[in-house]
């Protein structure tokens, strides 16, 4: 299958690879679908994925967690994973950033190879991750939790650090809590300090481990609002979630996982209207209806 680049005039050839003399970045229609708009990075004229896991295998002891598992994620997509606990969802990000190693097969982070010589390196350059649990130093104020790793790991100064930590307070609804320590803020706000956090390191990739589900629900919706603002922007985001609704507003691509093994994906118009494999359909059953 052949589709033009809307801008480019290029083609795209069947592996999703666009092969052209140019560096840069370069914005197109994949399979002619609007709601897959996304901008690519180019390398010696071949399209580099944000994220690519190639033939991953994971065993925890002799339990084999992710069995093969092949994946791409485009500069700007928004991906979500979701499926029973217990099938690899977390793994699958946690490999992505280096908080595990797979067993074998590779990972590849804006086209270099995720290692476990480089990991440190990589991920701190390229992704930040918000996990189930918010994971805020206690001793340290809002502010300070902003402001640690753009200072200690970044090279900021303190007023930029600063005045970057306040914008995107701003940008989740808490300027307020500035100066406010973590154990006085709910749930909810605590989570959205964790994402503003992952916001200051300015990295191009975020990943959502199950970021609500450690939320009562009356707090889930403020996340989720949050995290709708920001899939409006350019960051590329990986999220791991059990909420279908938002699922089906931000996202351009679905991953349904079960067994350590990816059997659907598509867009939400596809996976949650006319999904084709029976699992798929069982699941979603159970938790739409």
């Amino acid at each position: 299958m052949r589709d033009p680049c809307v801008l480019c005039r290029v083609v795209l050839l069947t592996n999703n690879f666009l092969q052209i003399p140019y560096i840069g970045t370069c914005r197109l229609v994949l399979h002619g679908r609007p709601q897959y708009f996304q901008t690519l990075t180019f390398q010696d004229g071949v399209c580099v994925s944000m994220i690519k896991l190639s033939h991953v295998h994971k065993f925890f002891g002799p339990n084999e967690v992710l069995k093969d598992v092949n994946l791409e994620v485009k500069e700007g997509e928004k991906l979500v994973i979701i499926g029973p606990s217990g099938s690899g969802k977390s793994t699958t990000v946690r490999c992505m950033n280096g908080l595990e190693l797979p067993t074998s097969g590779q990972v590849f982070v804006n086209g270099v190879e995720l290692t476990r010589k480089n990991r440190t390196e990589l991920v701190r350059s390229t992704s930040s991750m918000v996990f189930q649990q918010f994971n805020l130093y206690p001793h340290l104020n809002v502010l300070g939790n902003l402001t640690l790793a753009p200072i200690k790991l970044f090279g900021k100064a303190r007023k930029e650090a600063e005045e970057l930590a306040y914008h995107y307070l701003e940008v989740v609804g808490l300027t307020d809590k500035a100066m406010a320590y973590p154990t006085t803020l709910s749930g909810g706000q605590q989570q959205r300090v964790a994402i503003a956090r992952a916001l200051c390191s300015q990295t191009k990739i975020i990943l959502f481990d199950e970021p609500t589900s450690a939320l009562d629900p009356e707090t889930v919706q403020e996340v989720l609002n949050v995290m709708v603002k920001l899939a409006s922007e350019s960051i590329t985001m990986v999220i791991v979630t059990h909420e279908m609704g938002f699922a089906r507003e931000v996202a351009d691509r679905v991953i349904f996982m079960d067994y350590g093994t990816i059997l659907e994906e598509g867009t939400p118009e596809h996976f949650f209207v006319n999904p084709i494999h029976d699992r798929v359909k069982q699941f979603l059953g159970k938790i739409l209806y």
